[in-house]
């Protein structure tokens, strides 16, 4: 298992270029990304590989523009509102993806 953390966006993008070299799945909290950052969605896409965004808050039922992912359609899911805990069913969700 790997972890990666950055604050920077083409960081971020050229950790998921580079993700298929390194791991069978990927874990995202894109934070705000989500959002609006279509360079990490396609470096997502590029990667290829099974993928769960995980978001500590709950964000459906926050702001309007929050509510659209723009990972959508490429993760297998997305877990939101459970804190902590979302990454550990994200962790069973690829578990499940590479069984």
């Amino acid at each position: 298992m790997r972890f990666f953390q950055t604050n920077h966006e083409g960081e971020f993008v050229e950790h998921l270029h580079r993700l298929p070299e390194v791991a069978d799945a990927a874990l995202l909290n894109p934070g705000a990304w989500t959002h609006y950052s279509y360079a990490i969605r396609d470096a997502l896409e590029i990667a290829g590989l099974p993928a769960v965004e995980v978001h500590l808050s709950d964000v459906r039922s926050r702001e309007e523009w929050r509510r659209r992912s723009v990972l959508e359609g490429l993760t297998i899911r997305a877990v939101s509102g459970k804190g902590p805990d979302g990454y550990r069913e994200a962790l069973e969700m690829l578990k499940e993806a590479l069984g």
